[in-house]
This record gives C-alpha cells, structure tokens and sequence, in this order.
C-alpha cells in the first residue's frame, strides 16, 4: 500500500494525527531528501526508518521498483513539506502503482494552495493553476504572454530565488490587475501581500522567500 502523507509547509505542529500514526506504522518512507524528513521525524519522536529516494532525478527503472516495493510493504510517501503529488514527481509513481493494482491513499494535511486561497480578500470560483513558470527566459516570455489572455484568477510558484524577477514580470504583464502574495507560509517569517502589482513589488522585504502568487479575476 501507498500513503500520500501531508506534512508541515512551516510549524510542525501542524501534522495530523492520523498523519503520525501512518508514519509510525510505514515499512518504508519515500522522501525528497533523507535530511528534511529525518529532521521532522526526530521532532516527532518517531523512530528511523528505512528510507527510499523520490526525486527529479529518479529513473523510470527506479520507479519500477519503487511501485513493486508498494505492492509488498506499506510504504508512506512524503515532500519536503506539504502535499506529496502536487507539483512534484510522486503522480509518477502514483501512476504506476494504479497500472499495478496497488492501492494508493491520501492522508490529507498541509497545502500551500488552499493557504494562499484561505488568505484571498475575494471569493474566488474559478482559477486556473500554472504552477512553476519555465526557468528559461524566453519560454518565460511566451507564457506570460499566454496567460494575458486569461480573465480568471492565475496562480503561479517558482522557486523562491526568482521571487522579484517573477513579480517584476508581474508589473510588467499584469499591472492593471490585483495580485495576492504569500510568502514562507506557516513561518514566523510569514508575510502577505496584496494590491497592484507594482505596490507589491515595492513593499516586497525578502530577496528570496517560499511563495505562491495569485492574480485576481478581471
């Protein structure tokens, strides 16, 4: 079996009961990095696990085997933090596990989207999802000019160096909209910022930050 396991995007006391009983009880835990996740377990007072790496880098051969170890073992799937499957290559290995007949379940938690929503001034329906932007400049600029055309709510990530740069296109493509900011979610460091673009950007504190940025409906 495979447990999606939800776990804190900043204060780790945000985890789920239900969310610790399944990583006490795992066989095995895939995770990005060892190094975050044996932090939050050590915080947790959870004993070490058997670790397995899920990543960008891993092969479809090393994927193979990961979803034959699901078959056997009861493994549980996490990120760094928040939501394992969002915008990350765990849908990969949840794909396969499907094919395979393994049964996949959710343990529901933290979530970078339903924070930013949760702080949104208006109500908002309907919003399309871009998630991260291409790194490559004009790749970039093509997309931005895409999503002009878009009259719903946008809600764009990247990485959190390209924190200013993707709010500068922001001024740049979208000025005449409202924009929704939030950074390091569920931190001590938590900051959110909403108006003009342009307003945005010049009250921005941090150089780099965890964010996830809206762009209001016309």
């Amino acid at each position: 079996m495979l447990h999606l396991v939800a776990t804190p995007i900043g204060d780790f006391t945000e985890i789920t009961f239900r969310a610790v009983e399944i990583l006490k009880a795992a066989d095995v835990i895939l995770c990005e990095s060892t190094k975050e996740t044996s932090t939050l377990l050590k915080r947790l007072e959870i004993k070490a696990k058997r670790y397995e790496i899920l990543n960008e880098h891993t092969t479809l051969e090393d994927l193979i085997k990961l979803a034959e170890m699901c078959k056997n073992e009861n493994v549980a799937l996490v990120s760094d933090c928040g939501t394992p499957g969002f915008c990350d290559p765990g849908n990969n290995l949840i794909q396969l596990c499907r094919k395979n007949k393994v049964l996949v379940k959710t343990v529901l938690g933290a979530s970078s989207l339903m924070g930013l929503l949760s702080l949104s001034s208006q109500r908002i329906n309907q919003f399309l999802f871009r998630g991260f932007m291409p790194a490559e400049n004009e790749s970039r600029a093509k997309e931005w000019t895409k999503l002009k055309a878009e009259k719903n709510a946008i809600i764009i990530m990247d990485t959190p160096y390209r924190l200013k740069k993707t709010l500068e296109e922001v001024v740049q493509h979208f000025n005449s909209r409202d924009i929704l900011l939030v950074m390091n979610l569920s931190q001590e460091t938590e900051e959110v910022l909403e108006g003009r673009p342009s307003f945005v950007l010049q009250n921005l504190k941090f150089a780099k930050a965890e964010f996830m940025l809206m762009i209001y409906p016309v």
